[in-house]
């Protein structure tokens, strides 16, 4: 049986220049469920997808809380998305005890970037195997917006960009998890009650975001256009 002999810790290089541990980390992440984030001028919105292993199983959490106004959506490796989540979780509390004020989000990020980064250089150590952010497809198309949306848009999107990474399946609220931070707003996940509410207040199955029903509706102008255009031309040729 064929055995890699260049995968047993992060520093050894193949001799196609590989570090097929770091490429395990990325596959890991790829093979896990999709979640996301989008943020407008007011509001930032994380929603994951909650898929269990097996029918007799629950689903693992995706979202974490870390501050009042910090949270984290994870795909990949729940274990390793836990050991992230209380480190910064620690960080927070120990700049809020030390200096008492909020952690600045963006030292924080510097700090779990760092974090992630030495184990790429310790032979002891494997890169973590999860990721912050996924399904891009949706968010490209729709990114210019989110600066403008308001909350309730932002929550929409949301649950657009999730159900087109179920491929084909019926998005419902046991399958998915949605947390809301903004101006005023603490960070929370929204309950039971409130998710299959949304679900059903933006008729998630079967809609048309309204930039893609704009979209379809002039693909059919243009065509009339052109049948127009060819109606026109066909006596001349004649």
């Amino acid at each position: 049986m064929f055995r890699n002999q260049y995968d047993t810790d992060v520093t050894t290089w193949s001799p196609q220049g590989r570090l097929f541990q770091v490429e395990y980390a990325m596959e890991a992440v790829k093979q896990g469920s999709a979640a996301i984030g989008l943020r407008s001028k007011a509001h930032v919105v994380l929603a994951s997808v909650n898929k269990a292993q097996s029918e007799l199983s629950s689903h693992q959490r995706k979202i974490f809380k870390v501050d009042d106004d910090i949270g984290v959506a994870i795909a990949g490796l729940t274990a390793d998305g836990r050991e992230l989540s209380r480190y910064m979780r620690s960080e927070c509390i120990n700049y809020s005890y030390t200096y008492e004020s909020p952690l600045p989000v963006g030292r924080l990020v510097v700090q779990l970037a760092d974090k992630a980064q030495v184990c790429t250089q310790r032979s002891w150590k494997r890169p973590y195997g999860v990721g912050l952010l996924a399904t891009k497809t949706y968010l490209e198309r729709r990114f210019e917006s989110f600066v403008s949306s308001s909350r309730e848009d932002l929550l929409k999107d949301a649950l657009f960009a999730l159900r087109e990474t179920l491929q084909g399946e019926k998005l419902k609220s046991s399958t998915c998890t949605v947390a809301v931070v903004g101006v005023g707003e603490a960070f929370h996940i929204l309950d039971n009650e409130t998710a299959p509410s949304l679900i059903d207040a933006f008729e998630i199955v079967g809609e048309v975001p309204p930039a893609e029903e704009e979209g379809a509706a002039a693909e059919p102008a243009a065509d009339d256009q052109s049948a127009t255009a060819e109606g026109g031309a066909a006596p001349m040729d004649i």
